[in-house]
């Protein structure tokens, strides 16, 4: 930037000097300072003389503006960023925290760095680990996960809620003792970058009744022309597409505490069995939930996640198919299509340049 001022200021000195003397004299001058610009014809005006300097240095400044708004743009990015991000974990209070909770399943790795990971973020007040296999944790795997005393040195407390049965609905179980009024629902195979994490949970609190989340799926009309309402499930690959969804899994979502104890106590039993006797489709019941109680539709939030695990059920052949099956059955029970279809998604502008 000093280079860039030391020459505007020449290129300013040289206009001037030439709004003082004009073009100078004719060929026969003995002067070399006042010989005519050796680009311009040799007749040529005044006033072209002058206006080529002139030009130049104007363009010149129009690019010394635009670097110095990019550097402070920059700047100001970096500030944003830095220590005084009001989403940090020193900003957070303890009242204001959320609870993780991390469903699984023999996958004893993966829900070792999952907790550690969630157990270190800012604003997490404690990490709850759904249990549904056979048998209880082993020692090794409680020591492992817990660490010293239920807690993980300078991170959140973490517990074992252990569940009699093999059922999806566990996820759901209300917690006892919960503190924290939003639970952030996610799987053992799942990361969320600690910054993204907090940036979902304000979002949460911006509307603490709707479901806030990273994976938005969409149903879709099989036949729009037609009279029957038969819906059929959409794809990331048709969010993407669209831009429209209508559910965000919890897979990784948050939501308000109160909607475990309404999926285990007041929701229709018949979702549930379905749940139970087709081993899947418990996030779509909760999505079923959220948009009936409150006519509207979820928060897709941006931001990357990262999946640590194999490829899960969403992989086989006839997934689809079953998904869009649930979502029939579903709207059966309930007598109508709760879901509310939505193009907004929440953006963090302090980290994208295009929002």
């Amino acid at each position: 930037m000093p280079r860039m001022a030391k020459l505007l200021l020449k290129l300013q000195a040289v206009a001037a000097a030439d709004r003082r003397h004009g073009p100078g004299p004719g060929p026969g001058s003995g002067s070399s300072s006042n010989r005519r610009h050796p680009l311009l014809p040799r007749h040529a005006p005044a006033a072209a003389t002058r206006f080529v300097p002139a030009c130049l240095a104007l363009c010149l400044l129009a690019l010394a503006a635009a670097a110095t708004t990019l550097a402070l743009a920059l700047t100001l990015q970096n500030h944003r960023l830095g220590p005084t991000d009001p989403s940090s974990s020193a900003a957070i209070s303890p009242r204001g925290g959320f609870a993780v909770v991390i469903n699984t399943w023999r996958r004893p790795a993966l829900l070792r760095r999952s907790v550690a990971h969630y157990a270190a973020c800012g604003g997490v007040d404690t990490v709850h680990v759904v249990w549904s296999e056979p048998r209880p944790p082993p020692e090794t795997m409680r020591g492992g996960v817990l660490g010293l005393n239920g807690t993980r040195r300078g991170g959140a407390a973490v517990r074992f809620e252990i569940n009699d049965a093999d059922s999806l609905n566990n996820r759901f179980r209300p917690i006892r003792g919960l503190a924290a009024d939003a639970v952030f629902s996610v799987d053992d195979d799942l990361i969320v970058p600690c910054s993204t994490l907090r940036f979902a949970f304000s979002v949460w609190q911006s509307a603490p009744s709707a479901m806030v989340g990273f994976v938005p799926r969409m149903h879709w009309l099989t036949n729009p022309r037609g009279s029957e309402e038969e819906y059929r499930y959409g794809s990331w690959r048709s969010v993407w597409w669209t831009g429209t969804y209508s559910m965000v899994l919890s897979k990784a979502s948050f939501f308000h505490k109160k909607y475990l104890d309404m999926y285990t106590n007041q929701m229709l039993p018949s979702i549930r069995k379905y749940v139970n006797e087709n081993r899947n489709c418990e996030d779509i019941a909760m999505a079923f939930l959220v948009a009936n109680a409150t006519g509207a539709p979820p928060v897709w939030v941006q931001g990357r996640i990262f999946e640590i695990g194999s490829s899960g059920i969403s992989s086989l052949k006839g997934h689809g198919l079953q998904r869009s099956r649930c979502l029939n059955a579903f709207t059966a029970m309930y007598g109508h299509m709760p879901l509310v279809a939505t193009t907004v998604k929440a953006v963090d502008s302090r980290r994208s340049w295009f929002w």
